[in-house]
């Protein structure tokens, strides 16, 4: 007696419906996935007031800080050390001596900030968050001075009162061939 044995088919998977589950992959990995961006320097800026004309400043009043090709860091023509710019800058806005070559008071100080197209990032970023530091030591030492607090601990109108006293204002030309 022979016995035959009965062959079954190989069982087959399905193919059609593998298309679906990897687009649904796919779009579920693209909504959950979050991604970075570089977020920049944040800086607000004034708003834009078309009847507003343009007023003639005082030279004495801007202070001039230049980073050239080579990246020298000038404020006023005279070449300066990373560590002298926020000293600089400070004196410049206060001018605690009445010098008559610095701002007249700290609400009319504009800072003036120029780099080379060849300037390195690095070196810009740098002077950059020198000049916003002397101008956040300023604002604690008047918040010190007027309040007895830190600037931080300062009530909104309180902080609003030392900011109209001491502006944050940097001008940022448009890099130039130096």
């Amino acid at each position: 007696m022979k016995r035959t044995i009965a062959r079954r088919a190989a069982p087959e998977v399905n193919a059609g419906s593998m298309a679906d589950i990897a687009f649904l992959l796919l779009i579920f990995f693209l909504v959950t996935t979050t991604i970075m961006s570089d977020s920049g320097i944040l800086v607000k800026l004034p708003p834009w007031d078309p009847l507003s004309e343009p007023g003639s400043v005082n030279s004495r009043n801007i202070l001039r800080v230049a980073i050239n090709a080579n990246d020298q860091i000038l404020i006023e023509s005279k070449v300066v050390s990373l560590g002298d710019v926020r000293e600089g800058a400070k004196n410049f806005i206060m001018n605690p001596t009445s010098d008559v070559d610095l701002a007249e008071t700290p609400n009319k100080a504009i800072i003036s900030l120029i780099n080379d197209r060849s300037t390195s990032y690095d070196i810009y970023l740098n002077v950059y968050n020198e000049l916003k530091a002397a101008y956040n030591e300023l604002w604690e030492e008047a918040a010190q001075h007027r309040f007895q607090q830190r600037f931080s601990e300062l009530s909104e109108p309180q902080q609003r009162k030392i900011r109209e006293h001491i502006p944050f204002v940097l001008s940022e030309a448009e890099p130039t061939e130096y």
